[in-house]
């Protein structure tokens, strides 16, 4: 099972975002959990200077910005 952690304050970009990952996940079949993660020193943490952002499995794969559906399947994959 793939962690999947959404790291901003709650900006609609970090809802876009969030829901674009679990439907990425869902068409590709990827058993996942996804955690939103909004404490502004757990996202300084993993050297996330711009939200929103996406970590999997302790990575972060993206910063700053919101992808698509079809760019998360390919940084899912």
């Amino acid at each position: 099972m793939k962690s999947l952690q959404i790291l901003g304050p709650g900006c609609p970009k970090c809802h876009k975002l969030q829901e674009n990952t679990e439907t990425a996940a869902k068409e590709l079949g990827i058993a996942c959990q996804v955690v939103k993660v909004s404490d502004i020193k757990d996202i300084i943490g993993f050297g996330v200077m711009m939200t929103p952002a996406l970590v999997v499995d302790g990575e972060v794969k993206v910063a700053g910005k919101v992808p698509s559906v079809e760019e998360l399947k390919h940084l899912l994959a």
